[in-house]
């Protein structure tokens, strides 16, 4: 690797890690650097726009350029391009919010939301990070990586974000063993305190795992009305075309309102569409948080 530009990537990183401000001791404290190297870097970096200084404080914060690049990895995203009326559709069907997301490092990335359809107020939440193991959306990722990589994921330091989070691995190679059984990921509370998760894989024409879609909502009325439900069976397609009968346990049946639908992109090709029903969440969850 090229020192300089690792150096500046972890300076980005460090900025990206949510404390909203930074003085140049504070960055050159986390990354392990310099001084006066963190400050030369810094001022590359301003000079790309991809941080910015306060002229009050003298702090650092991530800068427009950056903005930039994210809306330019949305726009190539070939996951969130084929799923845009797929999704949108699912959340009028459900009533509720619905998420697209896929795997970067140890969190998952959410790459498309549509707002739960109703007059609430409501956080876009494209481009929230949320630690895979805390999550459904994670779980049905992780779950369907090759071997390899799933036990790459579970080697990393997982921090409990609830008490009900999972962080052990034996605890979450059961979890994850479960996902495949089933064919989603049901997680209660475990990233905020009050929701739970409900979350199915989508899957490339190759067969690899590209990302997941997933529900999320207050823990009492997603799995209230997940218990309510009957095991059902459902057809489901992928990304490739690829067709799977999966015995789609209560708590999914419940939140696909009770089937699953095939839904066809602007490229032509289907992904699992599942239909939901409740979504909504709070901001440690980084998840889409509504007030009446």
């Amino acid at each position: 690797m090229i020192q300089s530009v690792q150096r500046a990537a972890q300076i980005l990183g460090v900025l990206g890690s949510g404390t909203p401000r930074l003085g140049v001791t504070e960055i050159a404290e986390r990354v392990g650097l310099a001084k006066p190297t963190v400050h030369g870097l810094l001022r590359t970096l301003g000079a790309y726009d991809l941080v910015a200084q306060d002229p009050d404080t003298g702090k650092y914060s991530l800068g427009p350029g950056v903005l930039q690049l994210g809306n330019a990895f949305l726009d190539g995203s070939e996951l969130r391009a084929r799923s845009l009326r797929w999704a949108e559709s699912l959340a009028q069907r459900a009533g509720e919010a619905v998420w697209v997301a896929t795997l970067s490092g140890s969190r998952v990335i959410v790459l498309h939301h549509v707002f739960r359809p109703d007059n609430t107020v409501q956080i876009l939440e494209v481009g929230a990070a949320i630690p895979w193991h805390a999550c459904a959306l994670g779980h049905a990722i992780v779950a369907y990586l090759p071997a390899a990589q799933r036990a790459q994921a579970l080697a990393c330091g997982l921090l409990p974000l609830t008490g009900r989070t999972k962080t052990t691995r034996a605890a979450l190679t059961r979890a994850l063993a479960q996902v495949r059984g089933v064919g989603y990921a049901v997680e209660n509370e475990e990233a905020t305190v009050g929701d739970a998760g409900i979350a199915a894989p989508i899957v490339s024409r190759d067969g690899v795992v590209a990302g997941a879609i997933g529900v999320v909502g207050a823990a009492d009325r997603l799995l209230a009305a997940a218990r309510a439900m009957k095991l059902e069976a459902s057809s489901v397609e992928t990304l490739g075309g690829q067709q799977q009968d999966i015995a789609l346990g209560e708590a999914f049946a419940a939140a696909i309102g009770r089937s699953a639908s095939r839904c066809q992109s602007s490229a032509g090709a289907s992904i699992i569409a599942p239909t939901s029903r409740r979504a909504g969440a709070e901001r440690p969850r980084r998840r889409a948080h509504a007030t009446s």
